[in-house]
């Protein structure tokens, strides 16, 4: 997110699913069977055994490793299949950042039941959603839940999300528990860094960030409520930099690892060439960001197209620059899915320079 913009009964998590890939015994390691007269000799037999093995094995390691990229093909037979992706991102009025979103003592599944309703009711069918590593460390099956209670709220309004894992924007030492009241008339005063700049440049510390990718997204790998995985916003933001690029690698490592059956996707944002090339490069479809007018949104469309795989804006709208009226019916005509930032006027003071 860009640091000056004007915005304008639950189902508990579903059970587990295994990763993608998950080994299986072989049906070649049976126990042999001795055969009657006429039967190969013993050692012959043990050998076939063990290659048959052996190749069992190696059909299990490779049926384990991380899925590659999708392909244009199939990120554009995915891309097919979904109406005009046209939506917000997303917290409720109630929240100053993502743990006051998330956590037990402040999740507000009535608030978020009305506002998600009122996108909705504009024609809304997605929004894009902020979770934080903070706040499933510190109640990871509360977490969950939660979440699962949101996507079903918004699965009964007709949106599907696309979730956000990691982001360098804004506040850089998250920390658990009740949240400082916004800072009055400061735009994202409370918005937090997940998992922080400390976190981002340690990897002594991406060990509960890999788990918690792996549970969070091996959860909800086969969960169609859930429209696509945003792996990290603005990675470099803050004046990190190239510094965030190991994290955006291994995100997407372990984001493949438990198999999604959504796509995988980092927005670019800024000409920082090398997390650019990267982004675009393992992403599944290309997202990006755009707070320009109207000219340079229709330039960097043509841009990305060029990529081959399905185009969406998952934050734009900064008046004047970029309004509804210019911008909205050029990713209409462009088939590109549009996410603005913000629906309401709440405590992130998005509405705020």
């Amino acid at each position: 997110m860009q640091p000056t913009r004007l915005s304008g009964s639950a189902n508990p998590w579903p059970a587990g699913h295994p990763p993608a890939g998950a080994p299986r015994r072989s049906p070649g390691c049976r126990r042999f069977r001795r055969y009657g007269p006429g039967r190969a000799p013993r050692r012959v037999v043990l050998l076939v055994a063990v290659l048959v093995c052996l190749g069992g094995f190696a059909r299990v390691a490779i049926a384990g490793e991380p899925a590659p990229r999708w392909s244009a093909e199939k990120a554009n037979r995915w891309y097919g299949r979904q109406p005009w992706l046209v939506g917000c991102n997303f917290i409720p009025s109630t929240a100053a950042n993502q743990l006051e979103m998330w956590q037990a003592g402040t999740f507000d599944a009535e608030t978020i039941d009305r506002e998600l309703g009122w996108a909705a009711g504009v024609g809304f069918n997605t929004v894009r959603t902020y979770l934080h590593d903070v706040a499933w460390q510190a109640d990871p099956d509360g977490f969950k839940r939660r979440v699962g209670t949101f996507l079903s709220v918004a699965e009964k309004h007709g949106i599907r999300p696309m979730l956000v894992l990691f982001d360098d924007c804004w506040n850089a030492d998250p920390k658990a528990g009740p949240q400082p009241a916004p800072v009055p008339g400061v735009h994202n005063s409370r918005w937090l860094q997940s998992p922080g700049k400390a976190v981002v440049n340690d990897p002594a510390q991406w060990d509960r960030l890999q788990q918690y990718v792996a549970d969070v997204l091996g959860t909800l790998a086969r969960d169609e409520r859930v429209l696509a995985w945003d792996l990290y916003n603005e990675p470099g933001n803050s004046g990190q930099g190239t510094k965030s690029l190991p994290l955006l690698k291994a995100a997407f490592a372990w984001a493949r690892a438990a198999g999604p059956s959504q796509p995988l996707t980092v927005g670019v944002w800024r000409d920082i060439k090398a997390l650019s090339d990267f982004q675009l490069a393992a992403s599944d479809v290309v997202t990006f960001h755009n707070y320009g007018d109207a000219g340079s949104l229709k330039r960097q469309i043509a841009r990305l197209k060029a990529h081959g795989q399905p185009v969406i804006c998952t934050e734009w709208m900064r008046r004047p620059a970029s309004t509804v009226p210019t911008h909205l019916p050029i990713f209409k005509a462009e088939g590109v899915g549009c996410l603005m930032w913000g629906l309401v006027a709440g405590k992130t003071q998005t509405m705020y320079p």
